[in-house]
């Protein structure tokens, strides 16, 4: 059965509605269930995250300060949120999720967290509306308790990850690939393992054949036992913040060609939603949505 990690939290309003769509994560749910796509047995609602999970990847002055709430004007402008106990208590479950998500995608090959993807959360502060950045917390829960031995993390979101591949910068056991918009956010990037910087524009022929060839090197060259997905959905043309130029039905087919490989070479895969900006909300959750509709197809 396919897991997806989802709690009432997940959608507590956030500061900044322009910027960062809540209604997503009750939208989505809400339209798989429809739709047919899951049932309500699909949903677990992940507890709060320990701290000593937190600590094995993030630095303890820094999180320190984001349970006090007491991070500068300078470090707090940084993340995109005005810090409060609600921002922190909501970041926690989310973390969590992605860990129980990594979990269950042992068992079953797959599972989803609505949220996660929080890429840009580095071991010593956050950025972009990321505090904690999941995949690397939940890469670590797998490799220290040796359920995995070789991780890649498949990062598509329009922005580089480039949290995570400072966190990684020095662990052999995981692979950074990012695929991103090279003139976007964040203008200074860090080195991932590879970086495949896309020009604004980019179309879904393009994408997809750099994409297709890219993963099926790294998969052949860094044989992963696990994959972190995270699969953000600001590709679109109509994103706001985006600036590259694929369609929903593109969108679709990169998420085919990554579940399907991982599918292909039995290696579990745990995906995180990350990021989605279009103006009209229905783009986000259809495309987000197509990734839930291609692992029930896939996987079960």
């Amino acid at each position: 059965m396919l897991k997806i990690a989802w709690s009432e939290i997940y959608a507590h309003p956030l500061p900044d509605k322009h910027r960062f769509p809540m209604e997503k994560y009750n939208l989505l749910p809400e339209q798989l269930l429809y739709e047919g796509t899951i049932a309500q047995d699909n949903f677990f609602a992940p507890k709060p995250l320990t701290e000593s999970q937190i600590l094995r990847t993030h630095d303890a002055e820094y999180w320190q300060k984001l349970k006090e709430q007491t991070l500068t004007r300078q470090e707090e402008r940084r993340t995109g949120f005005p810090l409060s106990k609600a921002l922190v208590d909501r970041e926690i479950v989310i973390m969590n999720g992605t860990v129980m998500c990594a979990l269950y995608a042992l068992q079953n090959g797959i599972s989803f967290n609505i949220a996660g993807g929080t890429h840009h959360a580095f071991t010593n502060r956050g950025e972009g509306f990321c505090l904690l950045n999941d995949i690397a917390i939940a890469a670590h829960h797998l490799l220290d308790k040796d359920l995995a031995s070789k991780v890649l993390v498949i990062d598509l979101d329009v922005h580089q990850g480039n949290g995570t591949a400072e966190i990684f910068a020095n662990e052999p056991r995981v692979f950074t690939f990012s695929m991103h918009g090279q003139s976007n956010y964040p203008m200074h990037k860090e080195k991932s393992d590879l970086d495949i910087g896309l020009e604004d524009g980019t179309d879904d022929k393009t994408y997809l054949s750099i994409l297709d060839k890219q993963m099926n090197s790294i998969l052949d060259l860094f044989q992963p036992d696990y994959i972190f997905f995270q699969s953000g959905v600001d590709v679109l043309a109509t994103d706001k913040l985006g600036r590259l130029g694929m369609t929903i039905e593109g969108c679709k087919t990169r998420d085919r060609m990554v579940l399907e490989s991982c599918k292909r070479h039995g290696i579990p895969v745990a995906v995180s939603m990350g990021g989605g900006y279009s103006e009209r909300i229905a783009h986000i959750v259809e495309s987000h949505a197509n990734t839930y509709r291609l692992a029930q197809e896939i996987f079960f």
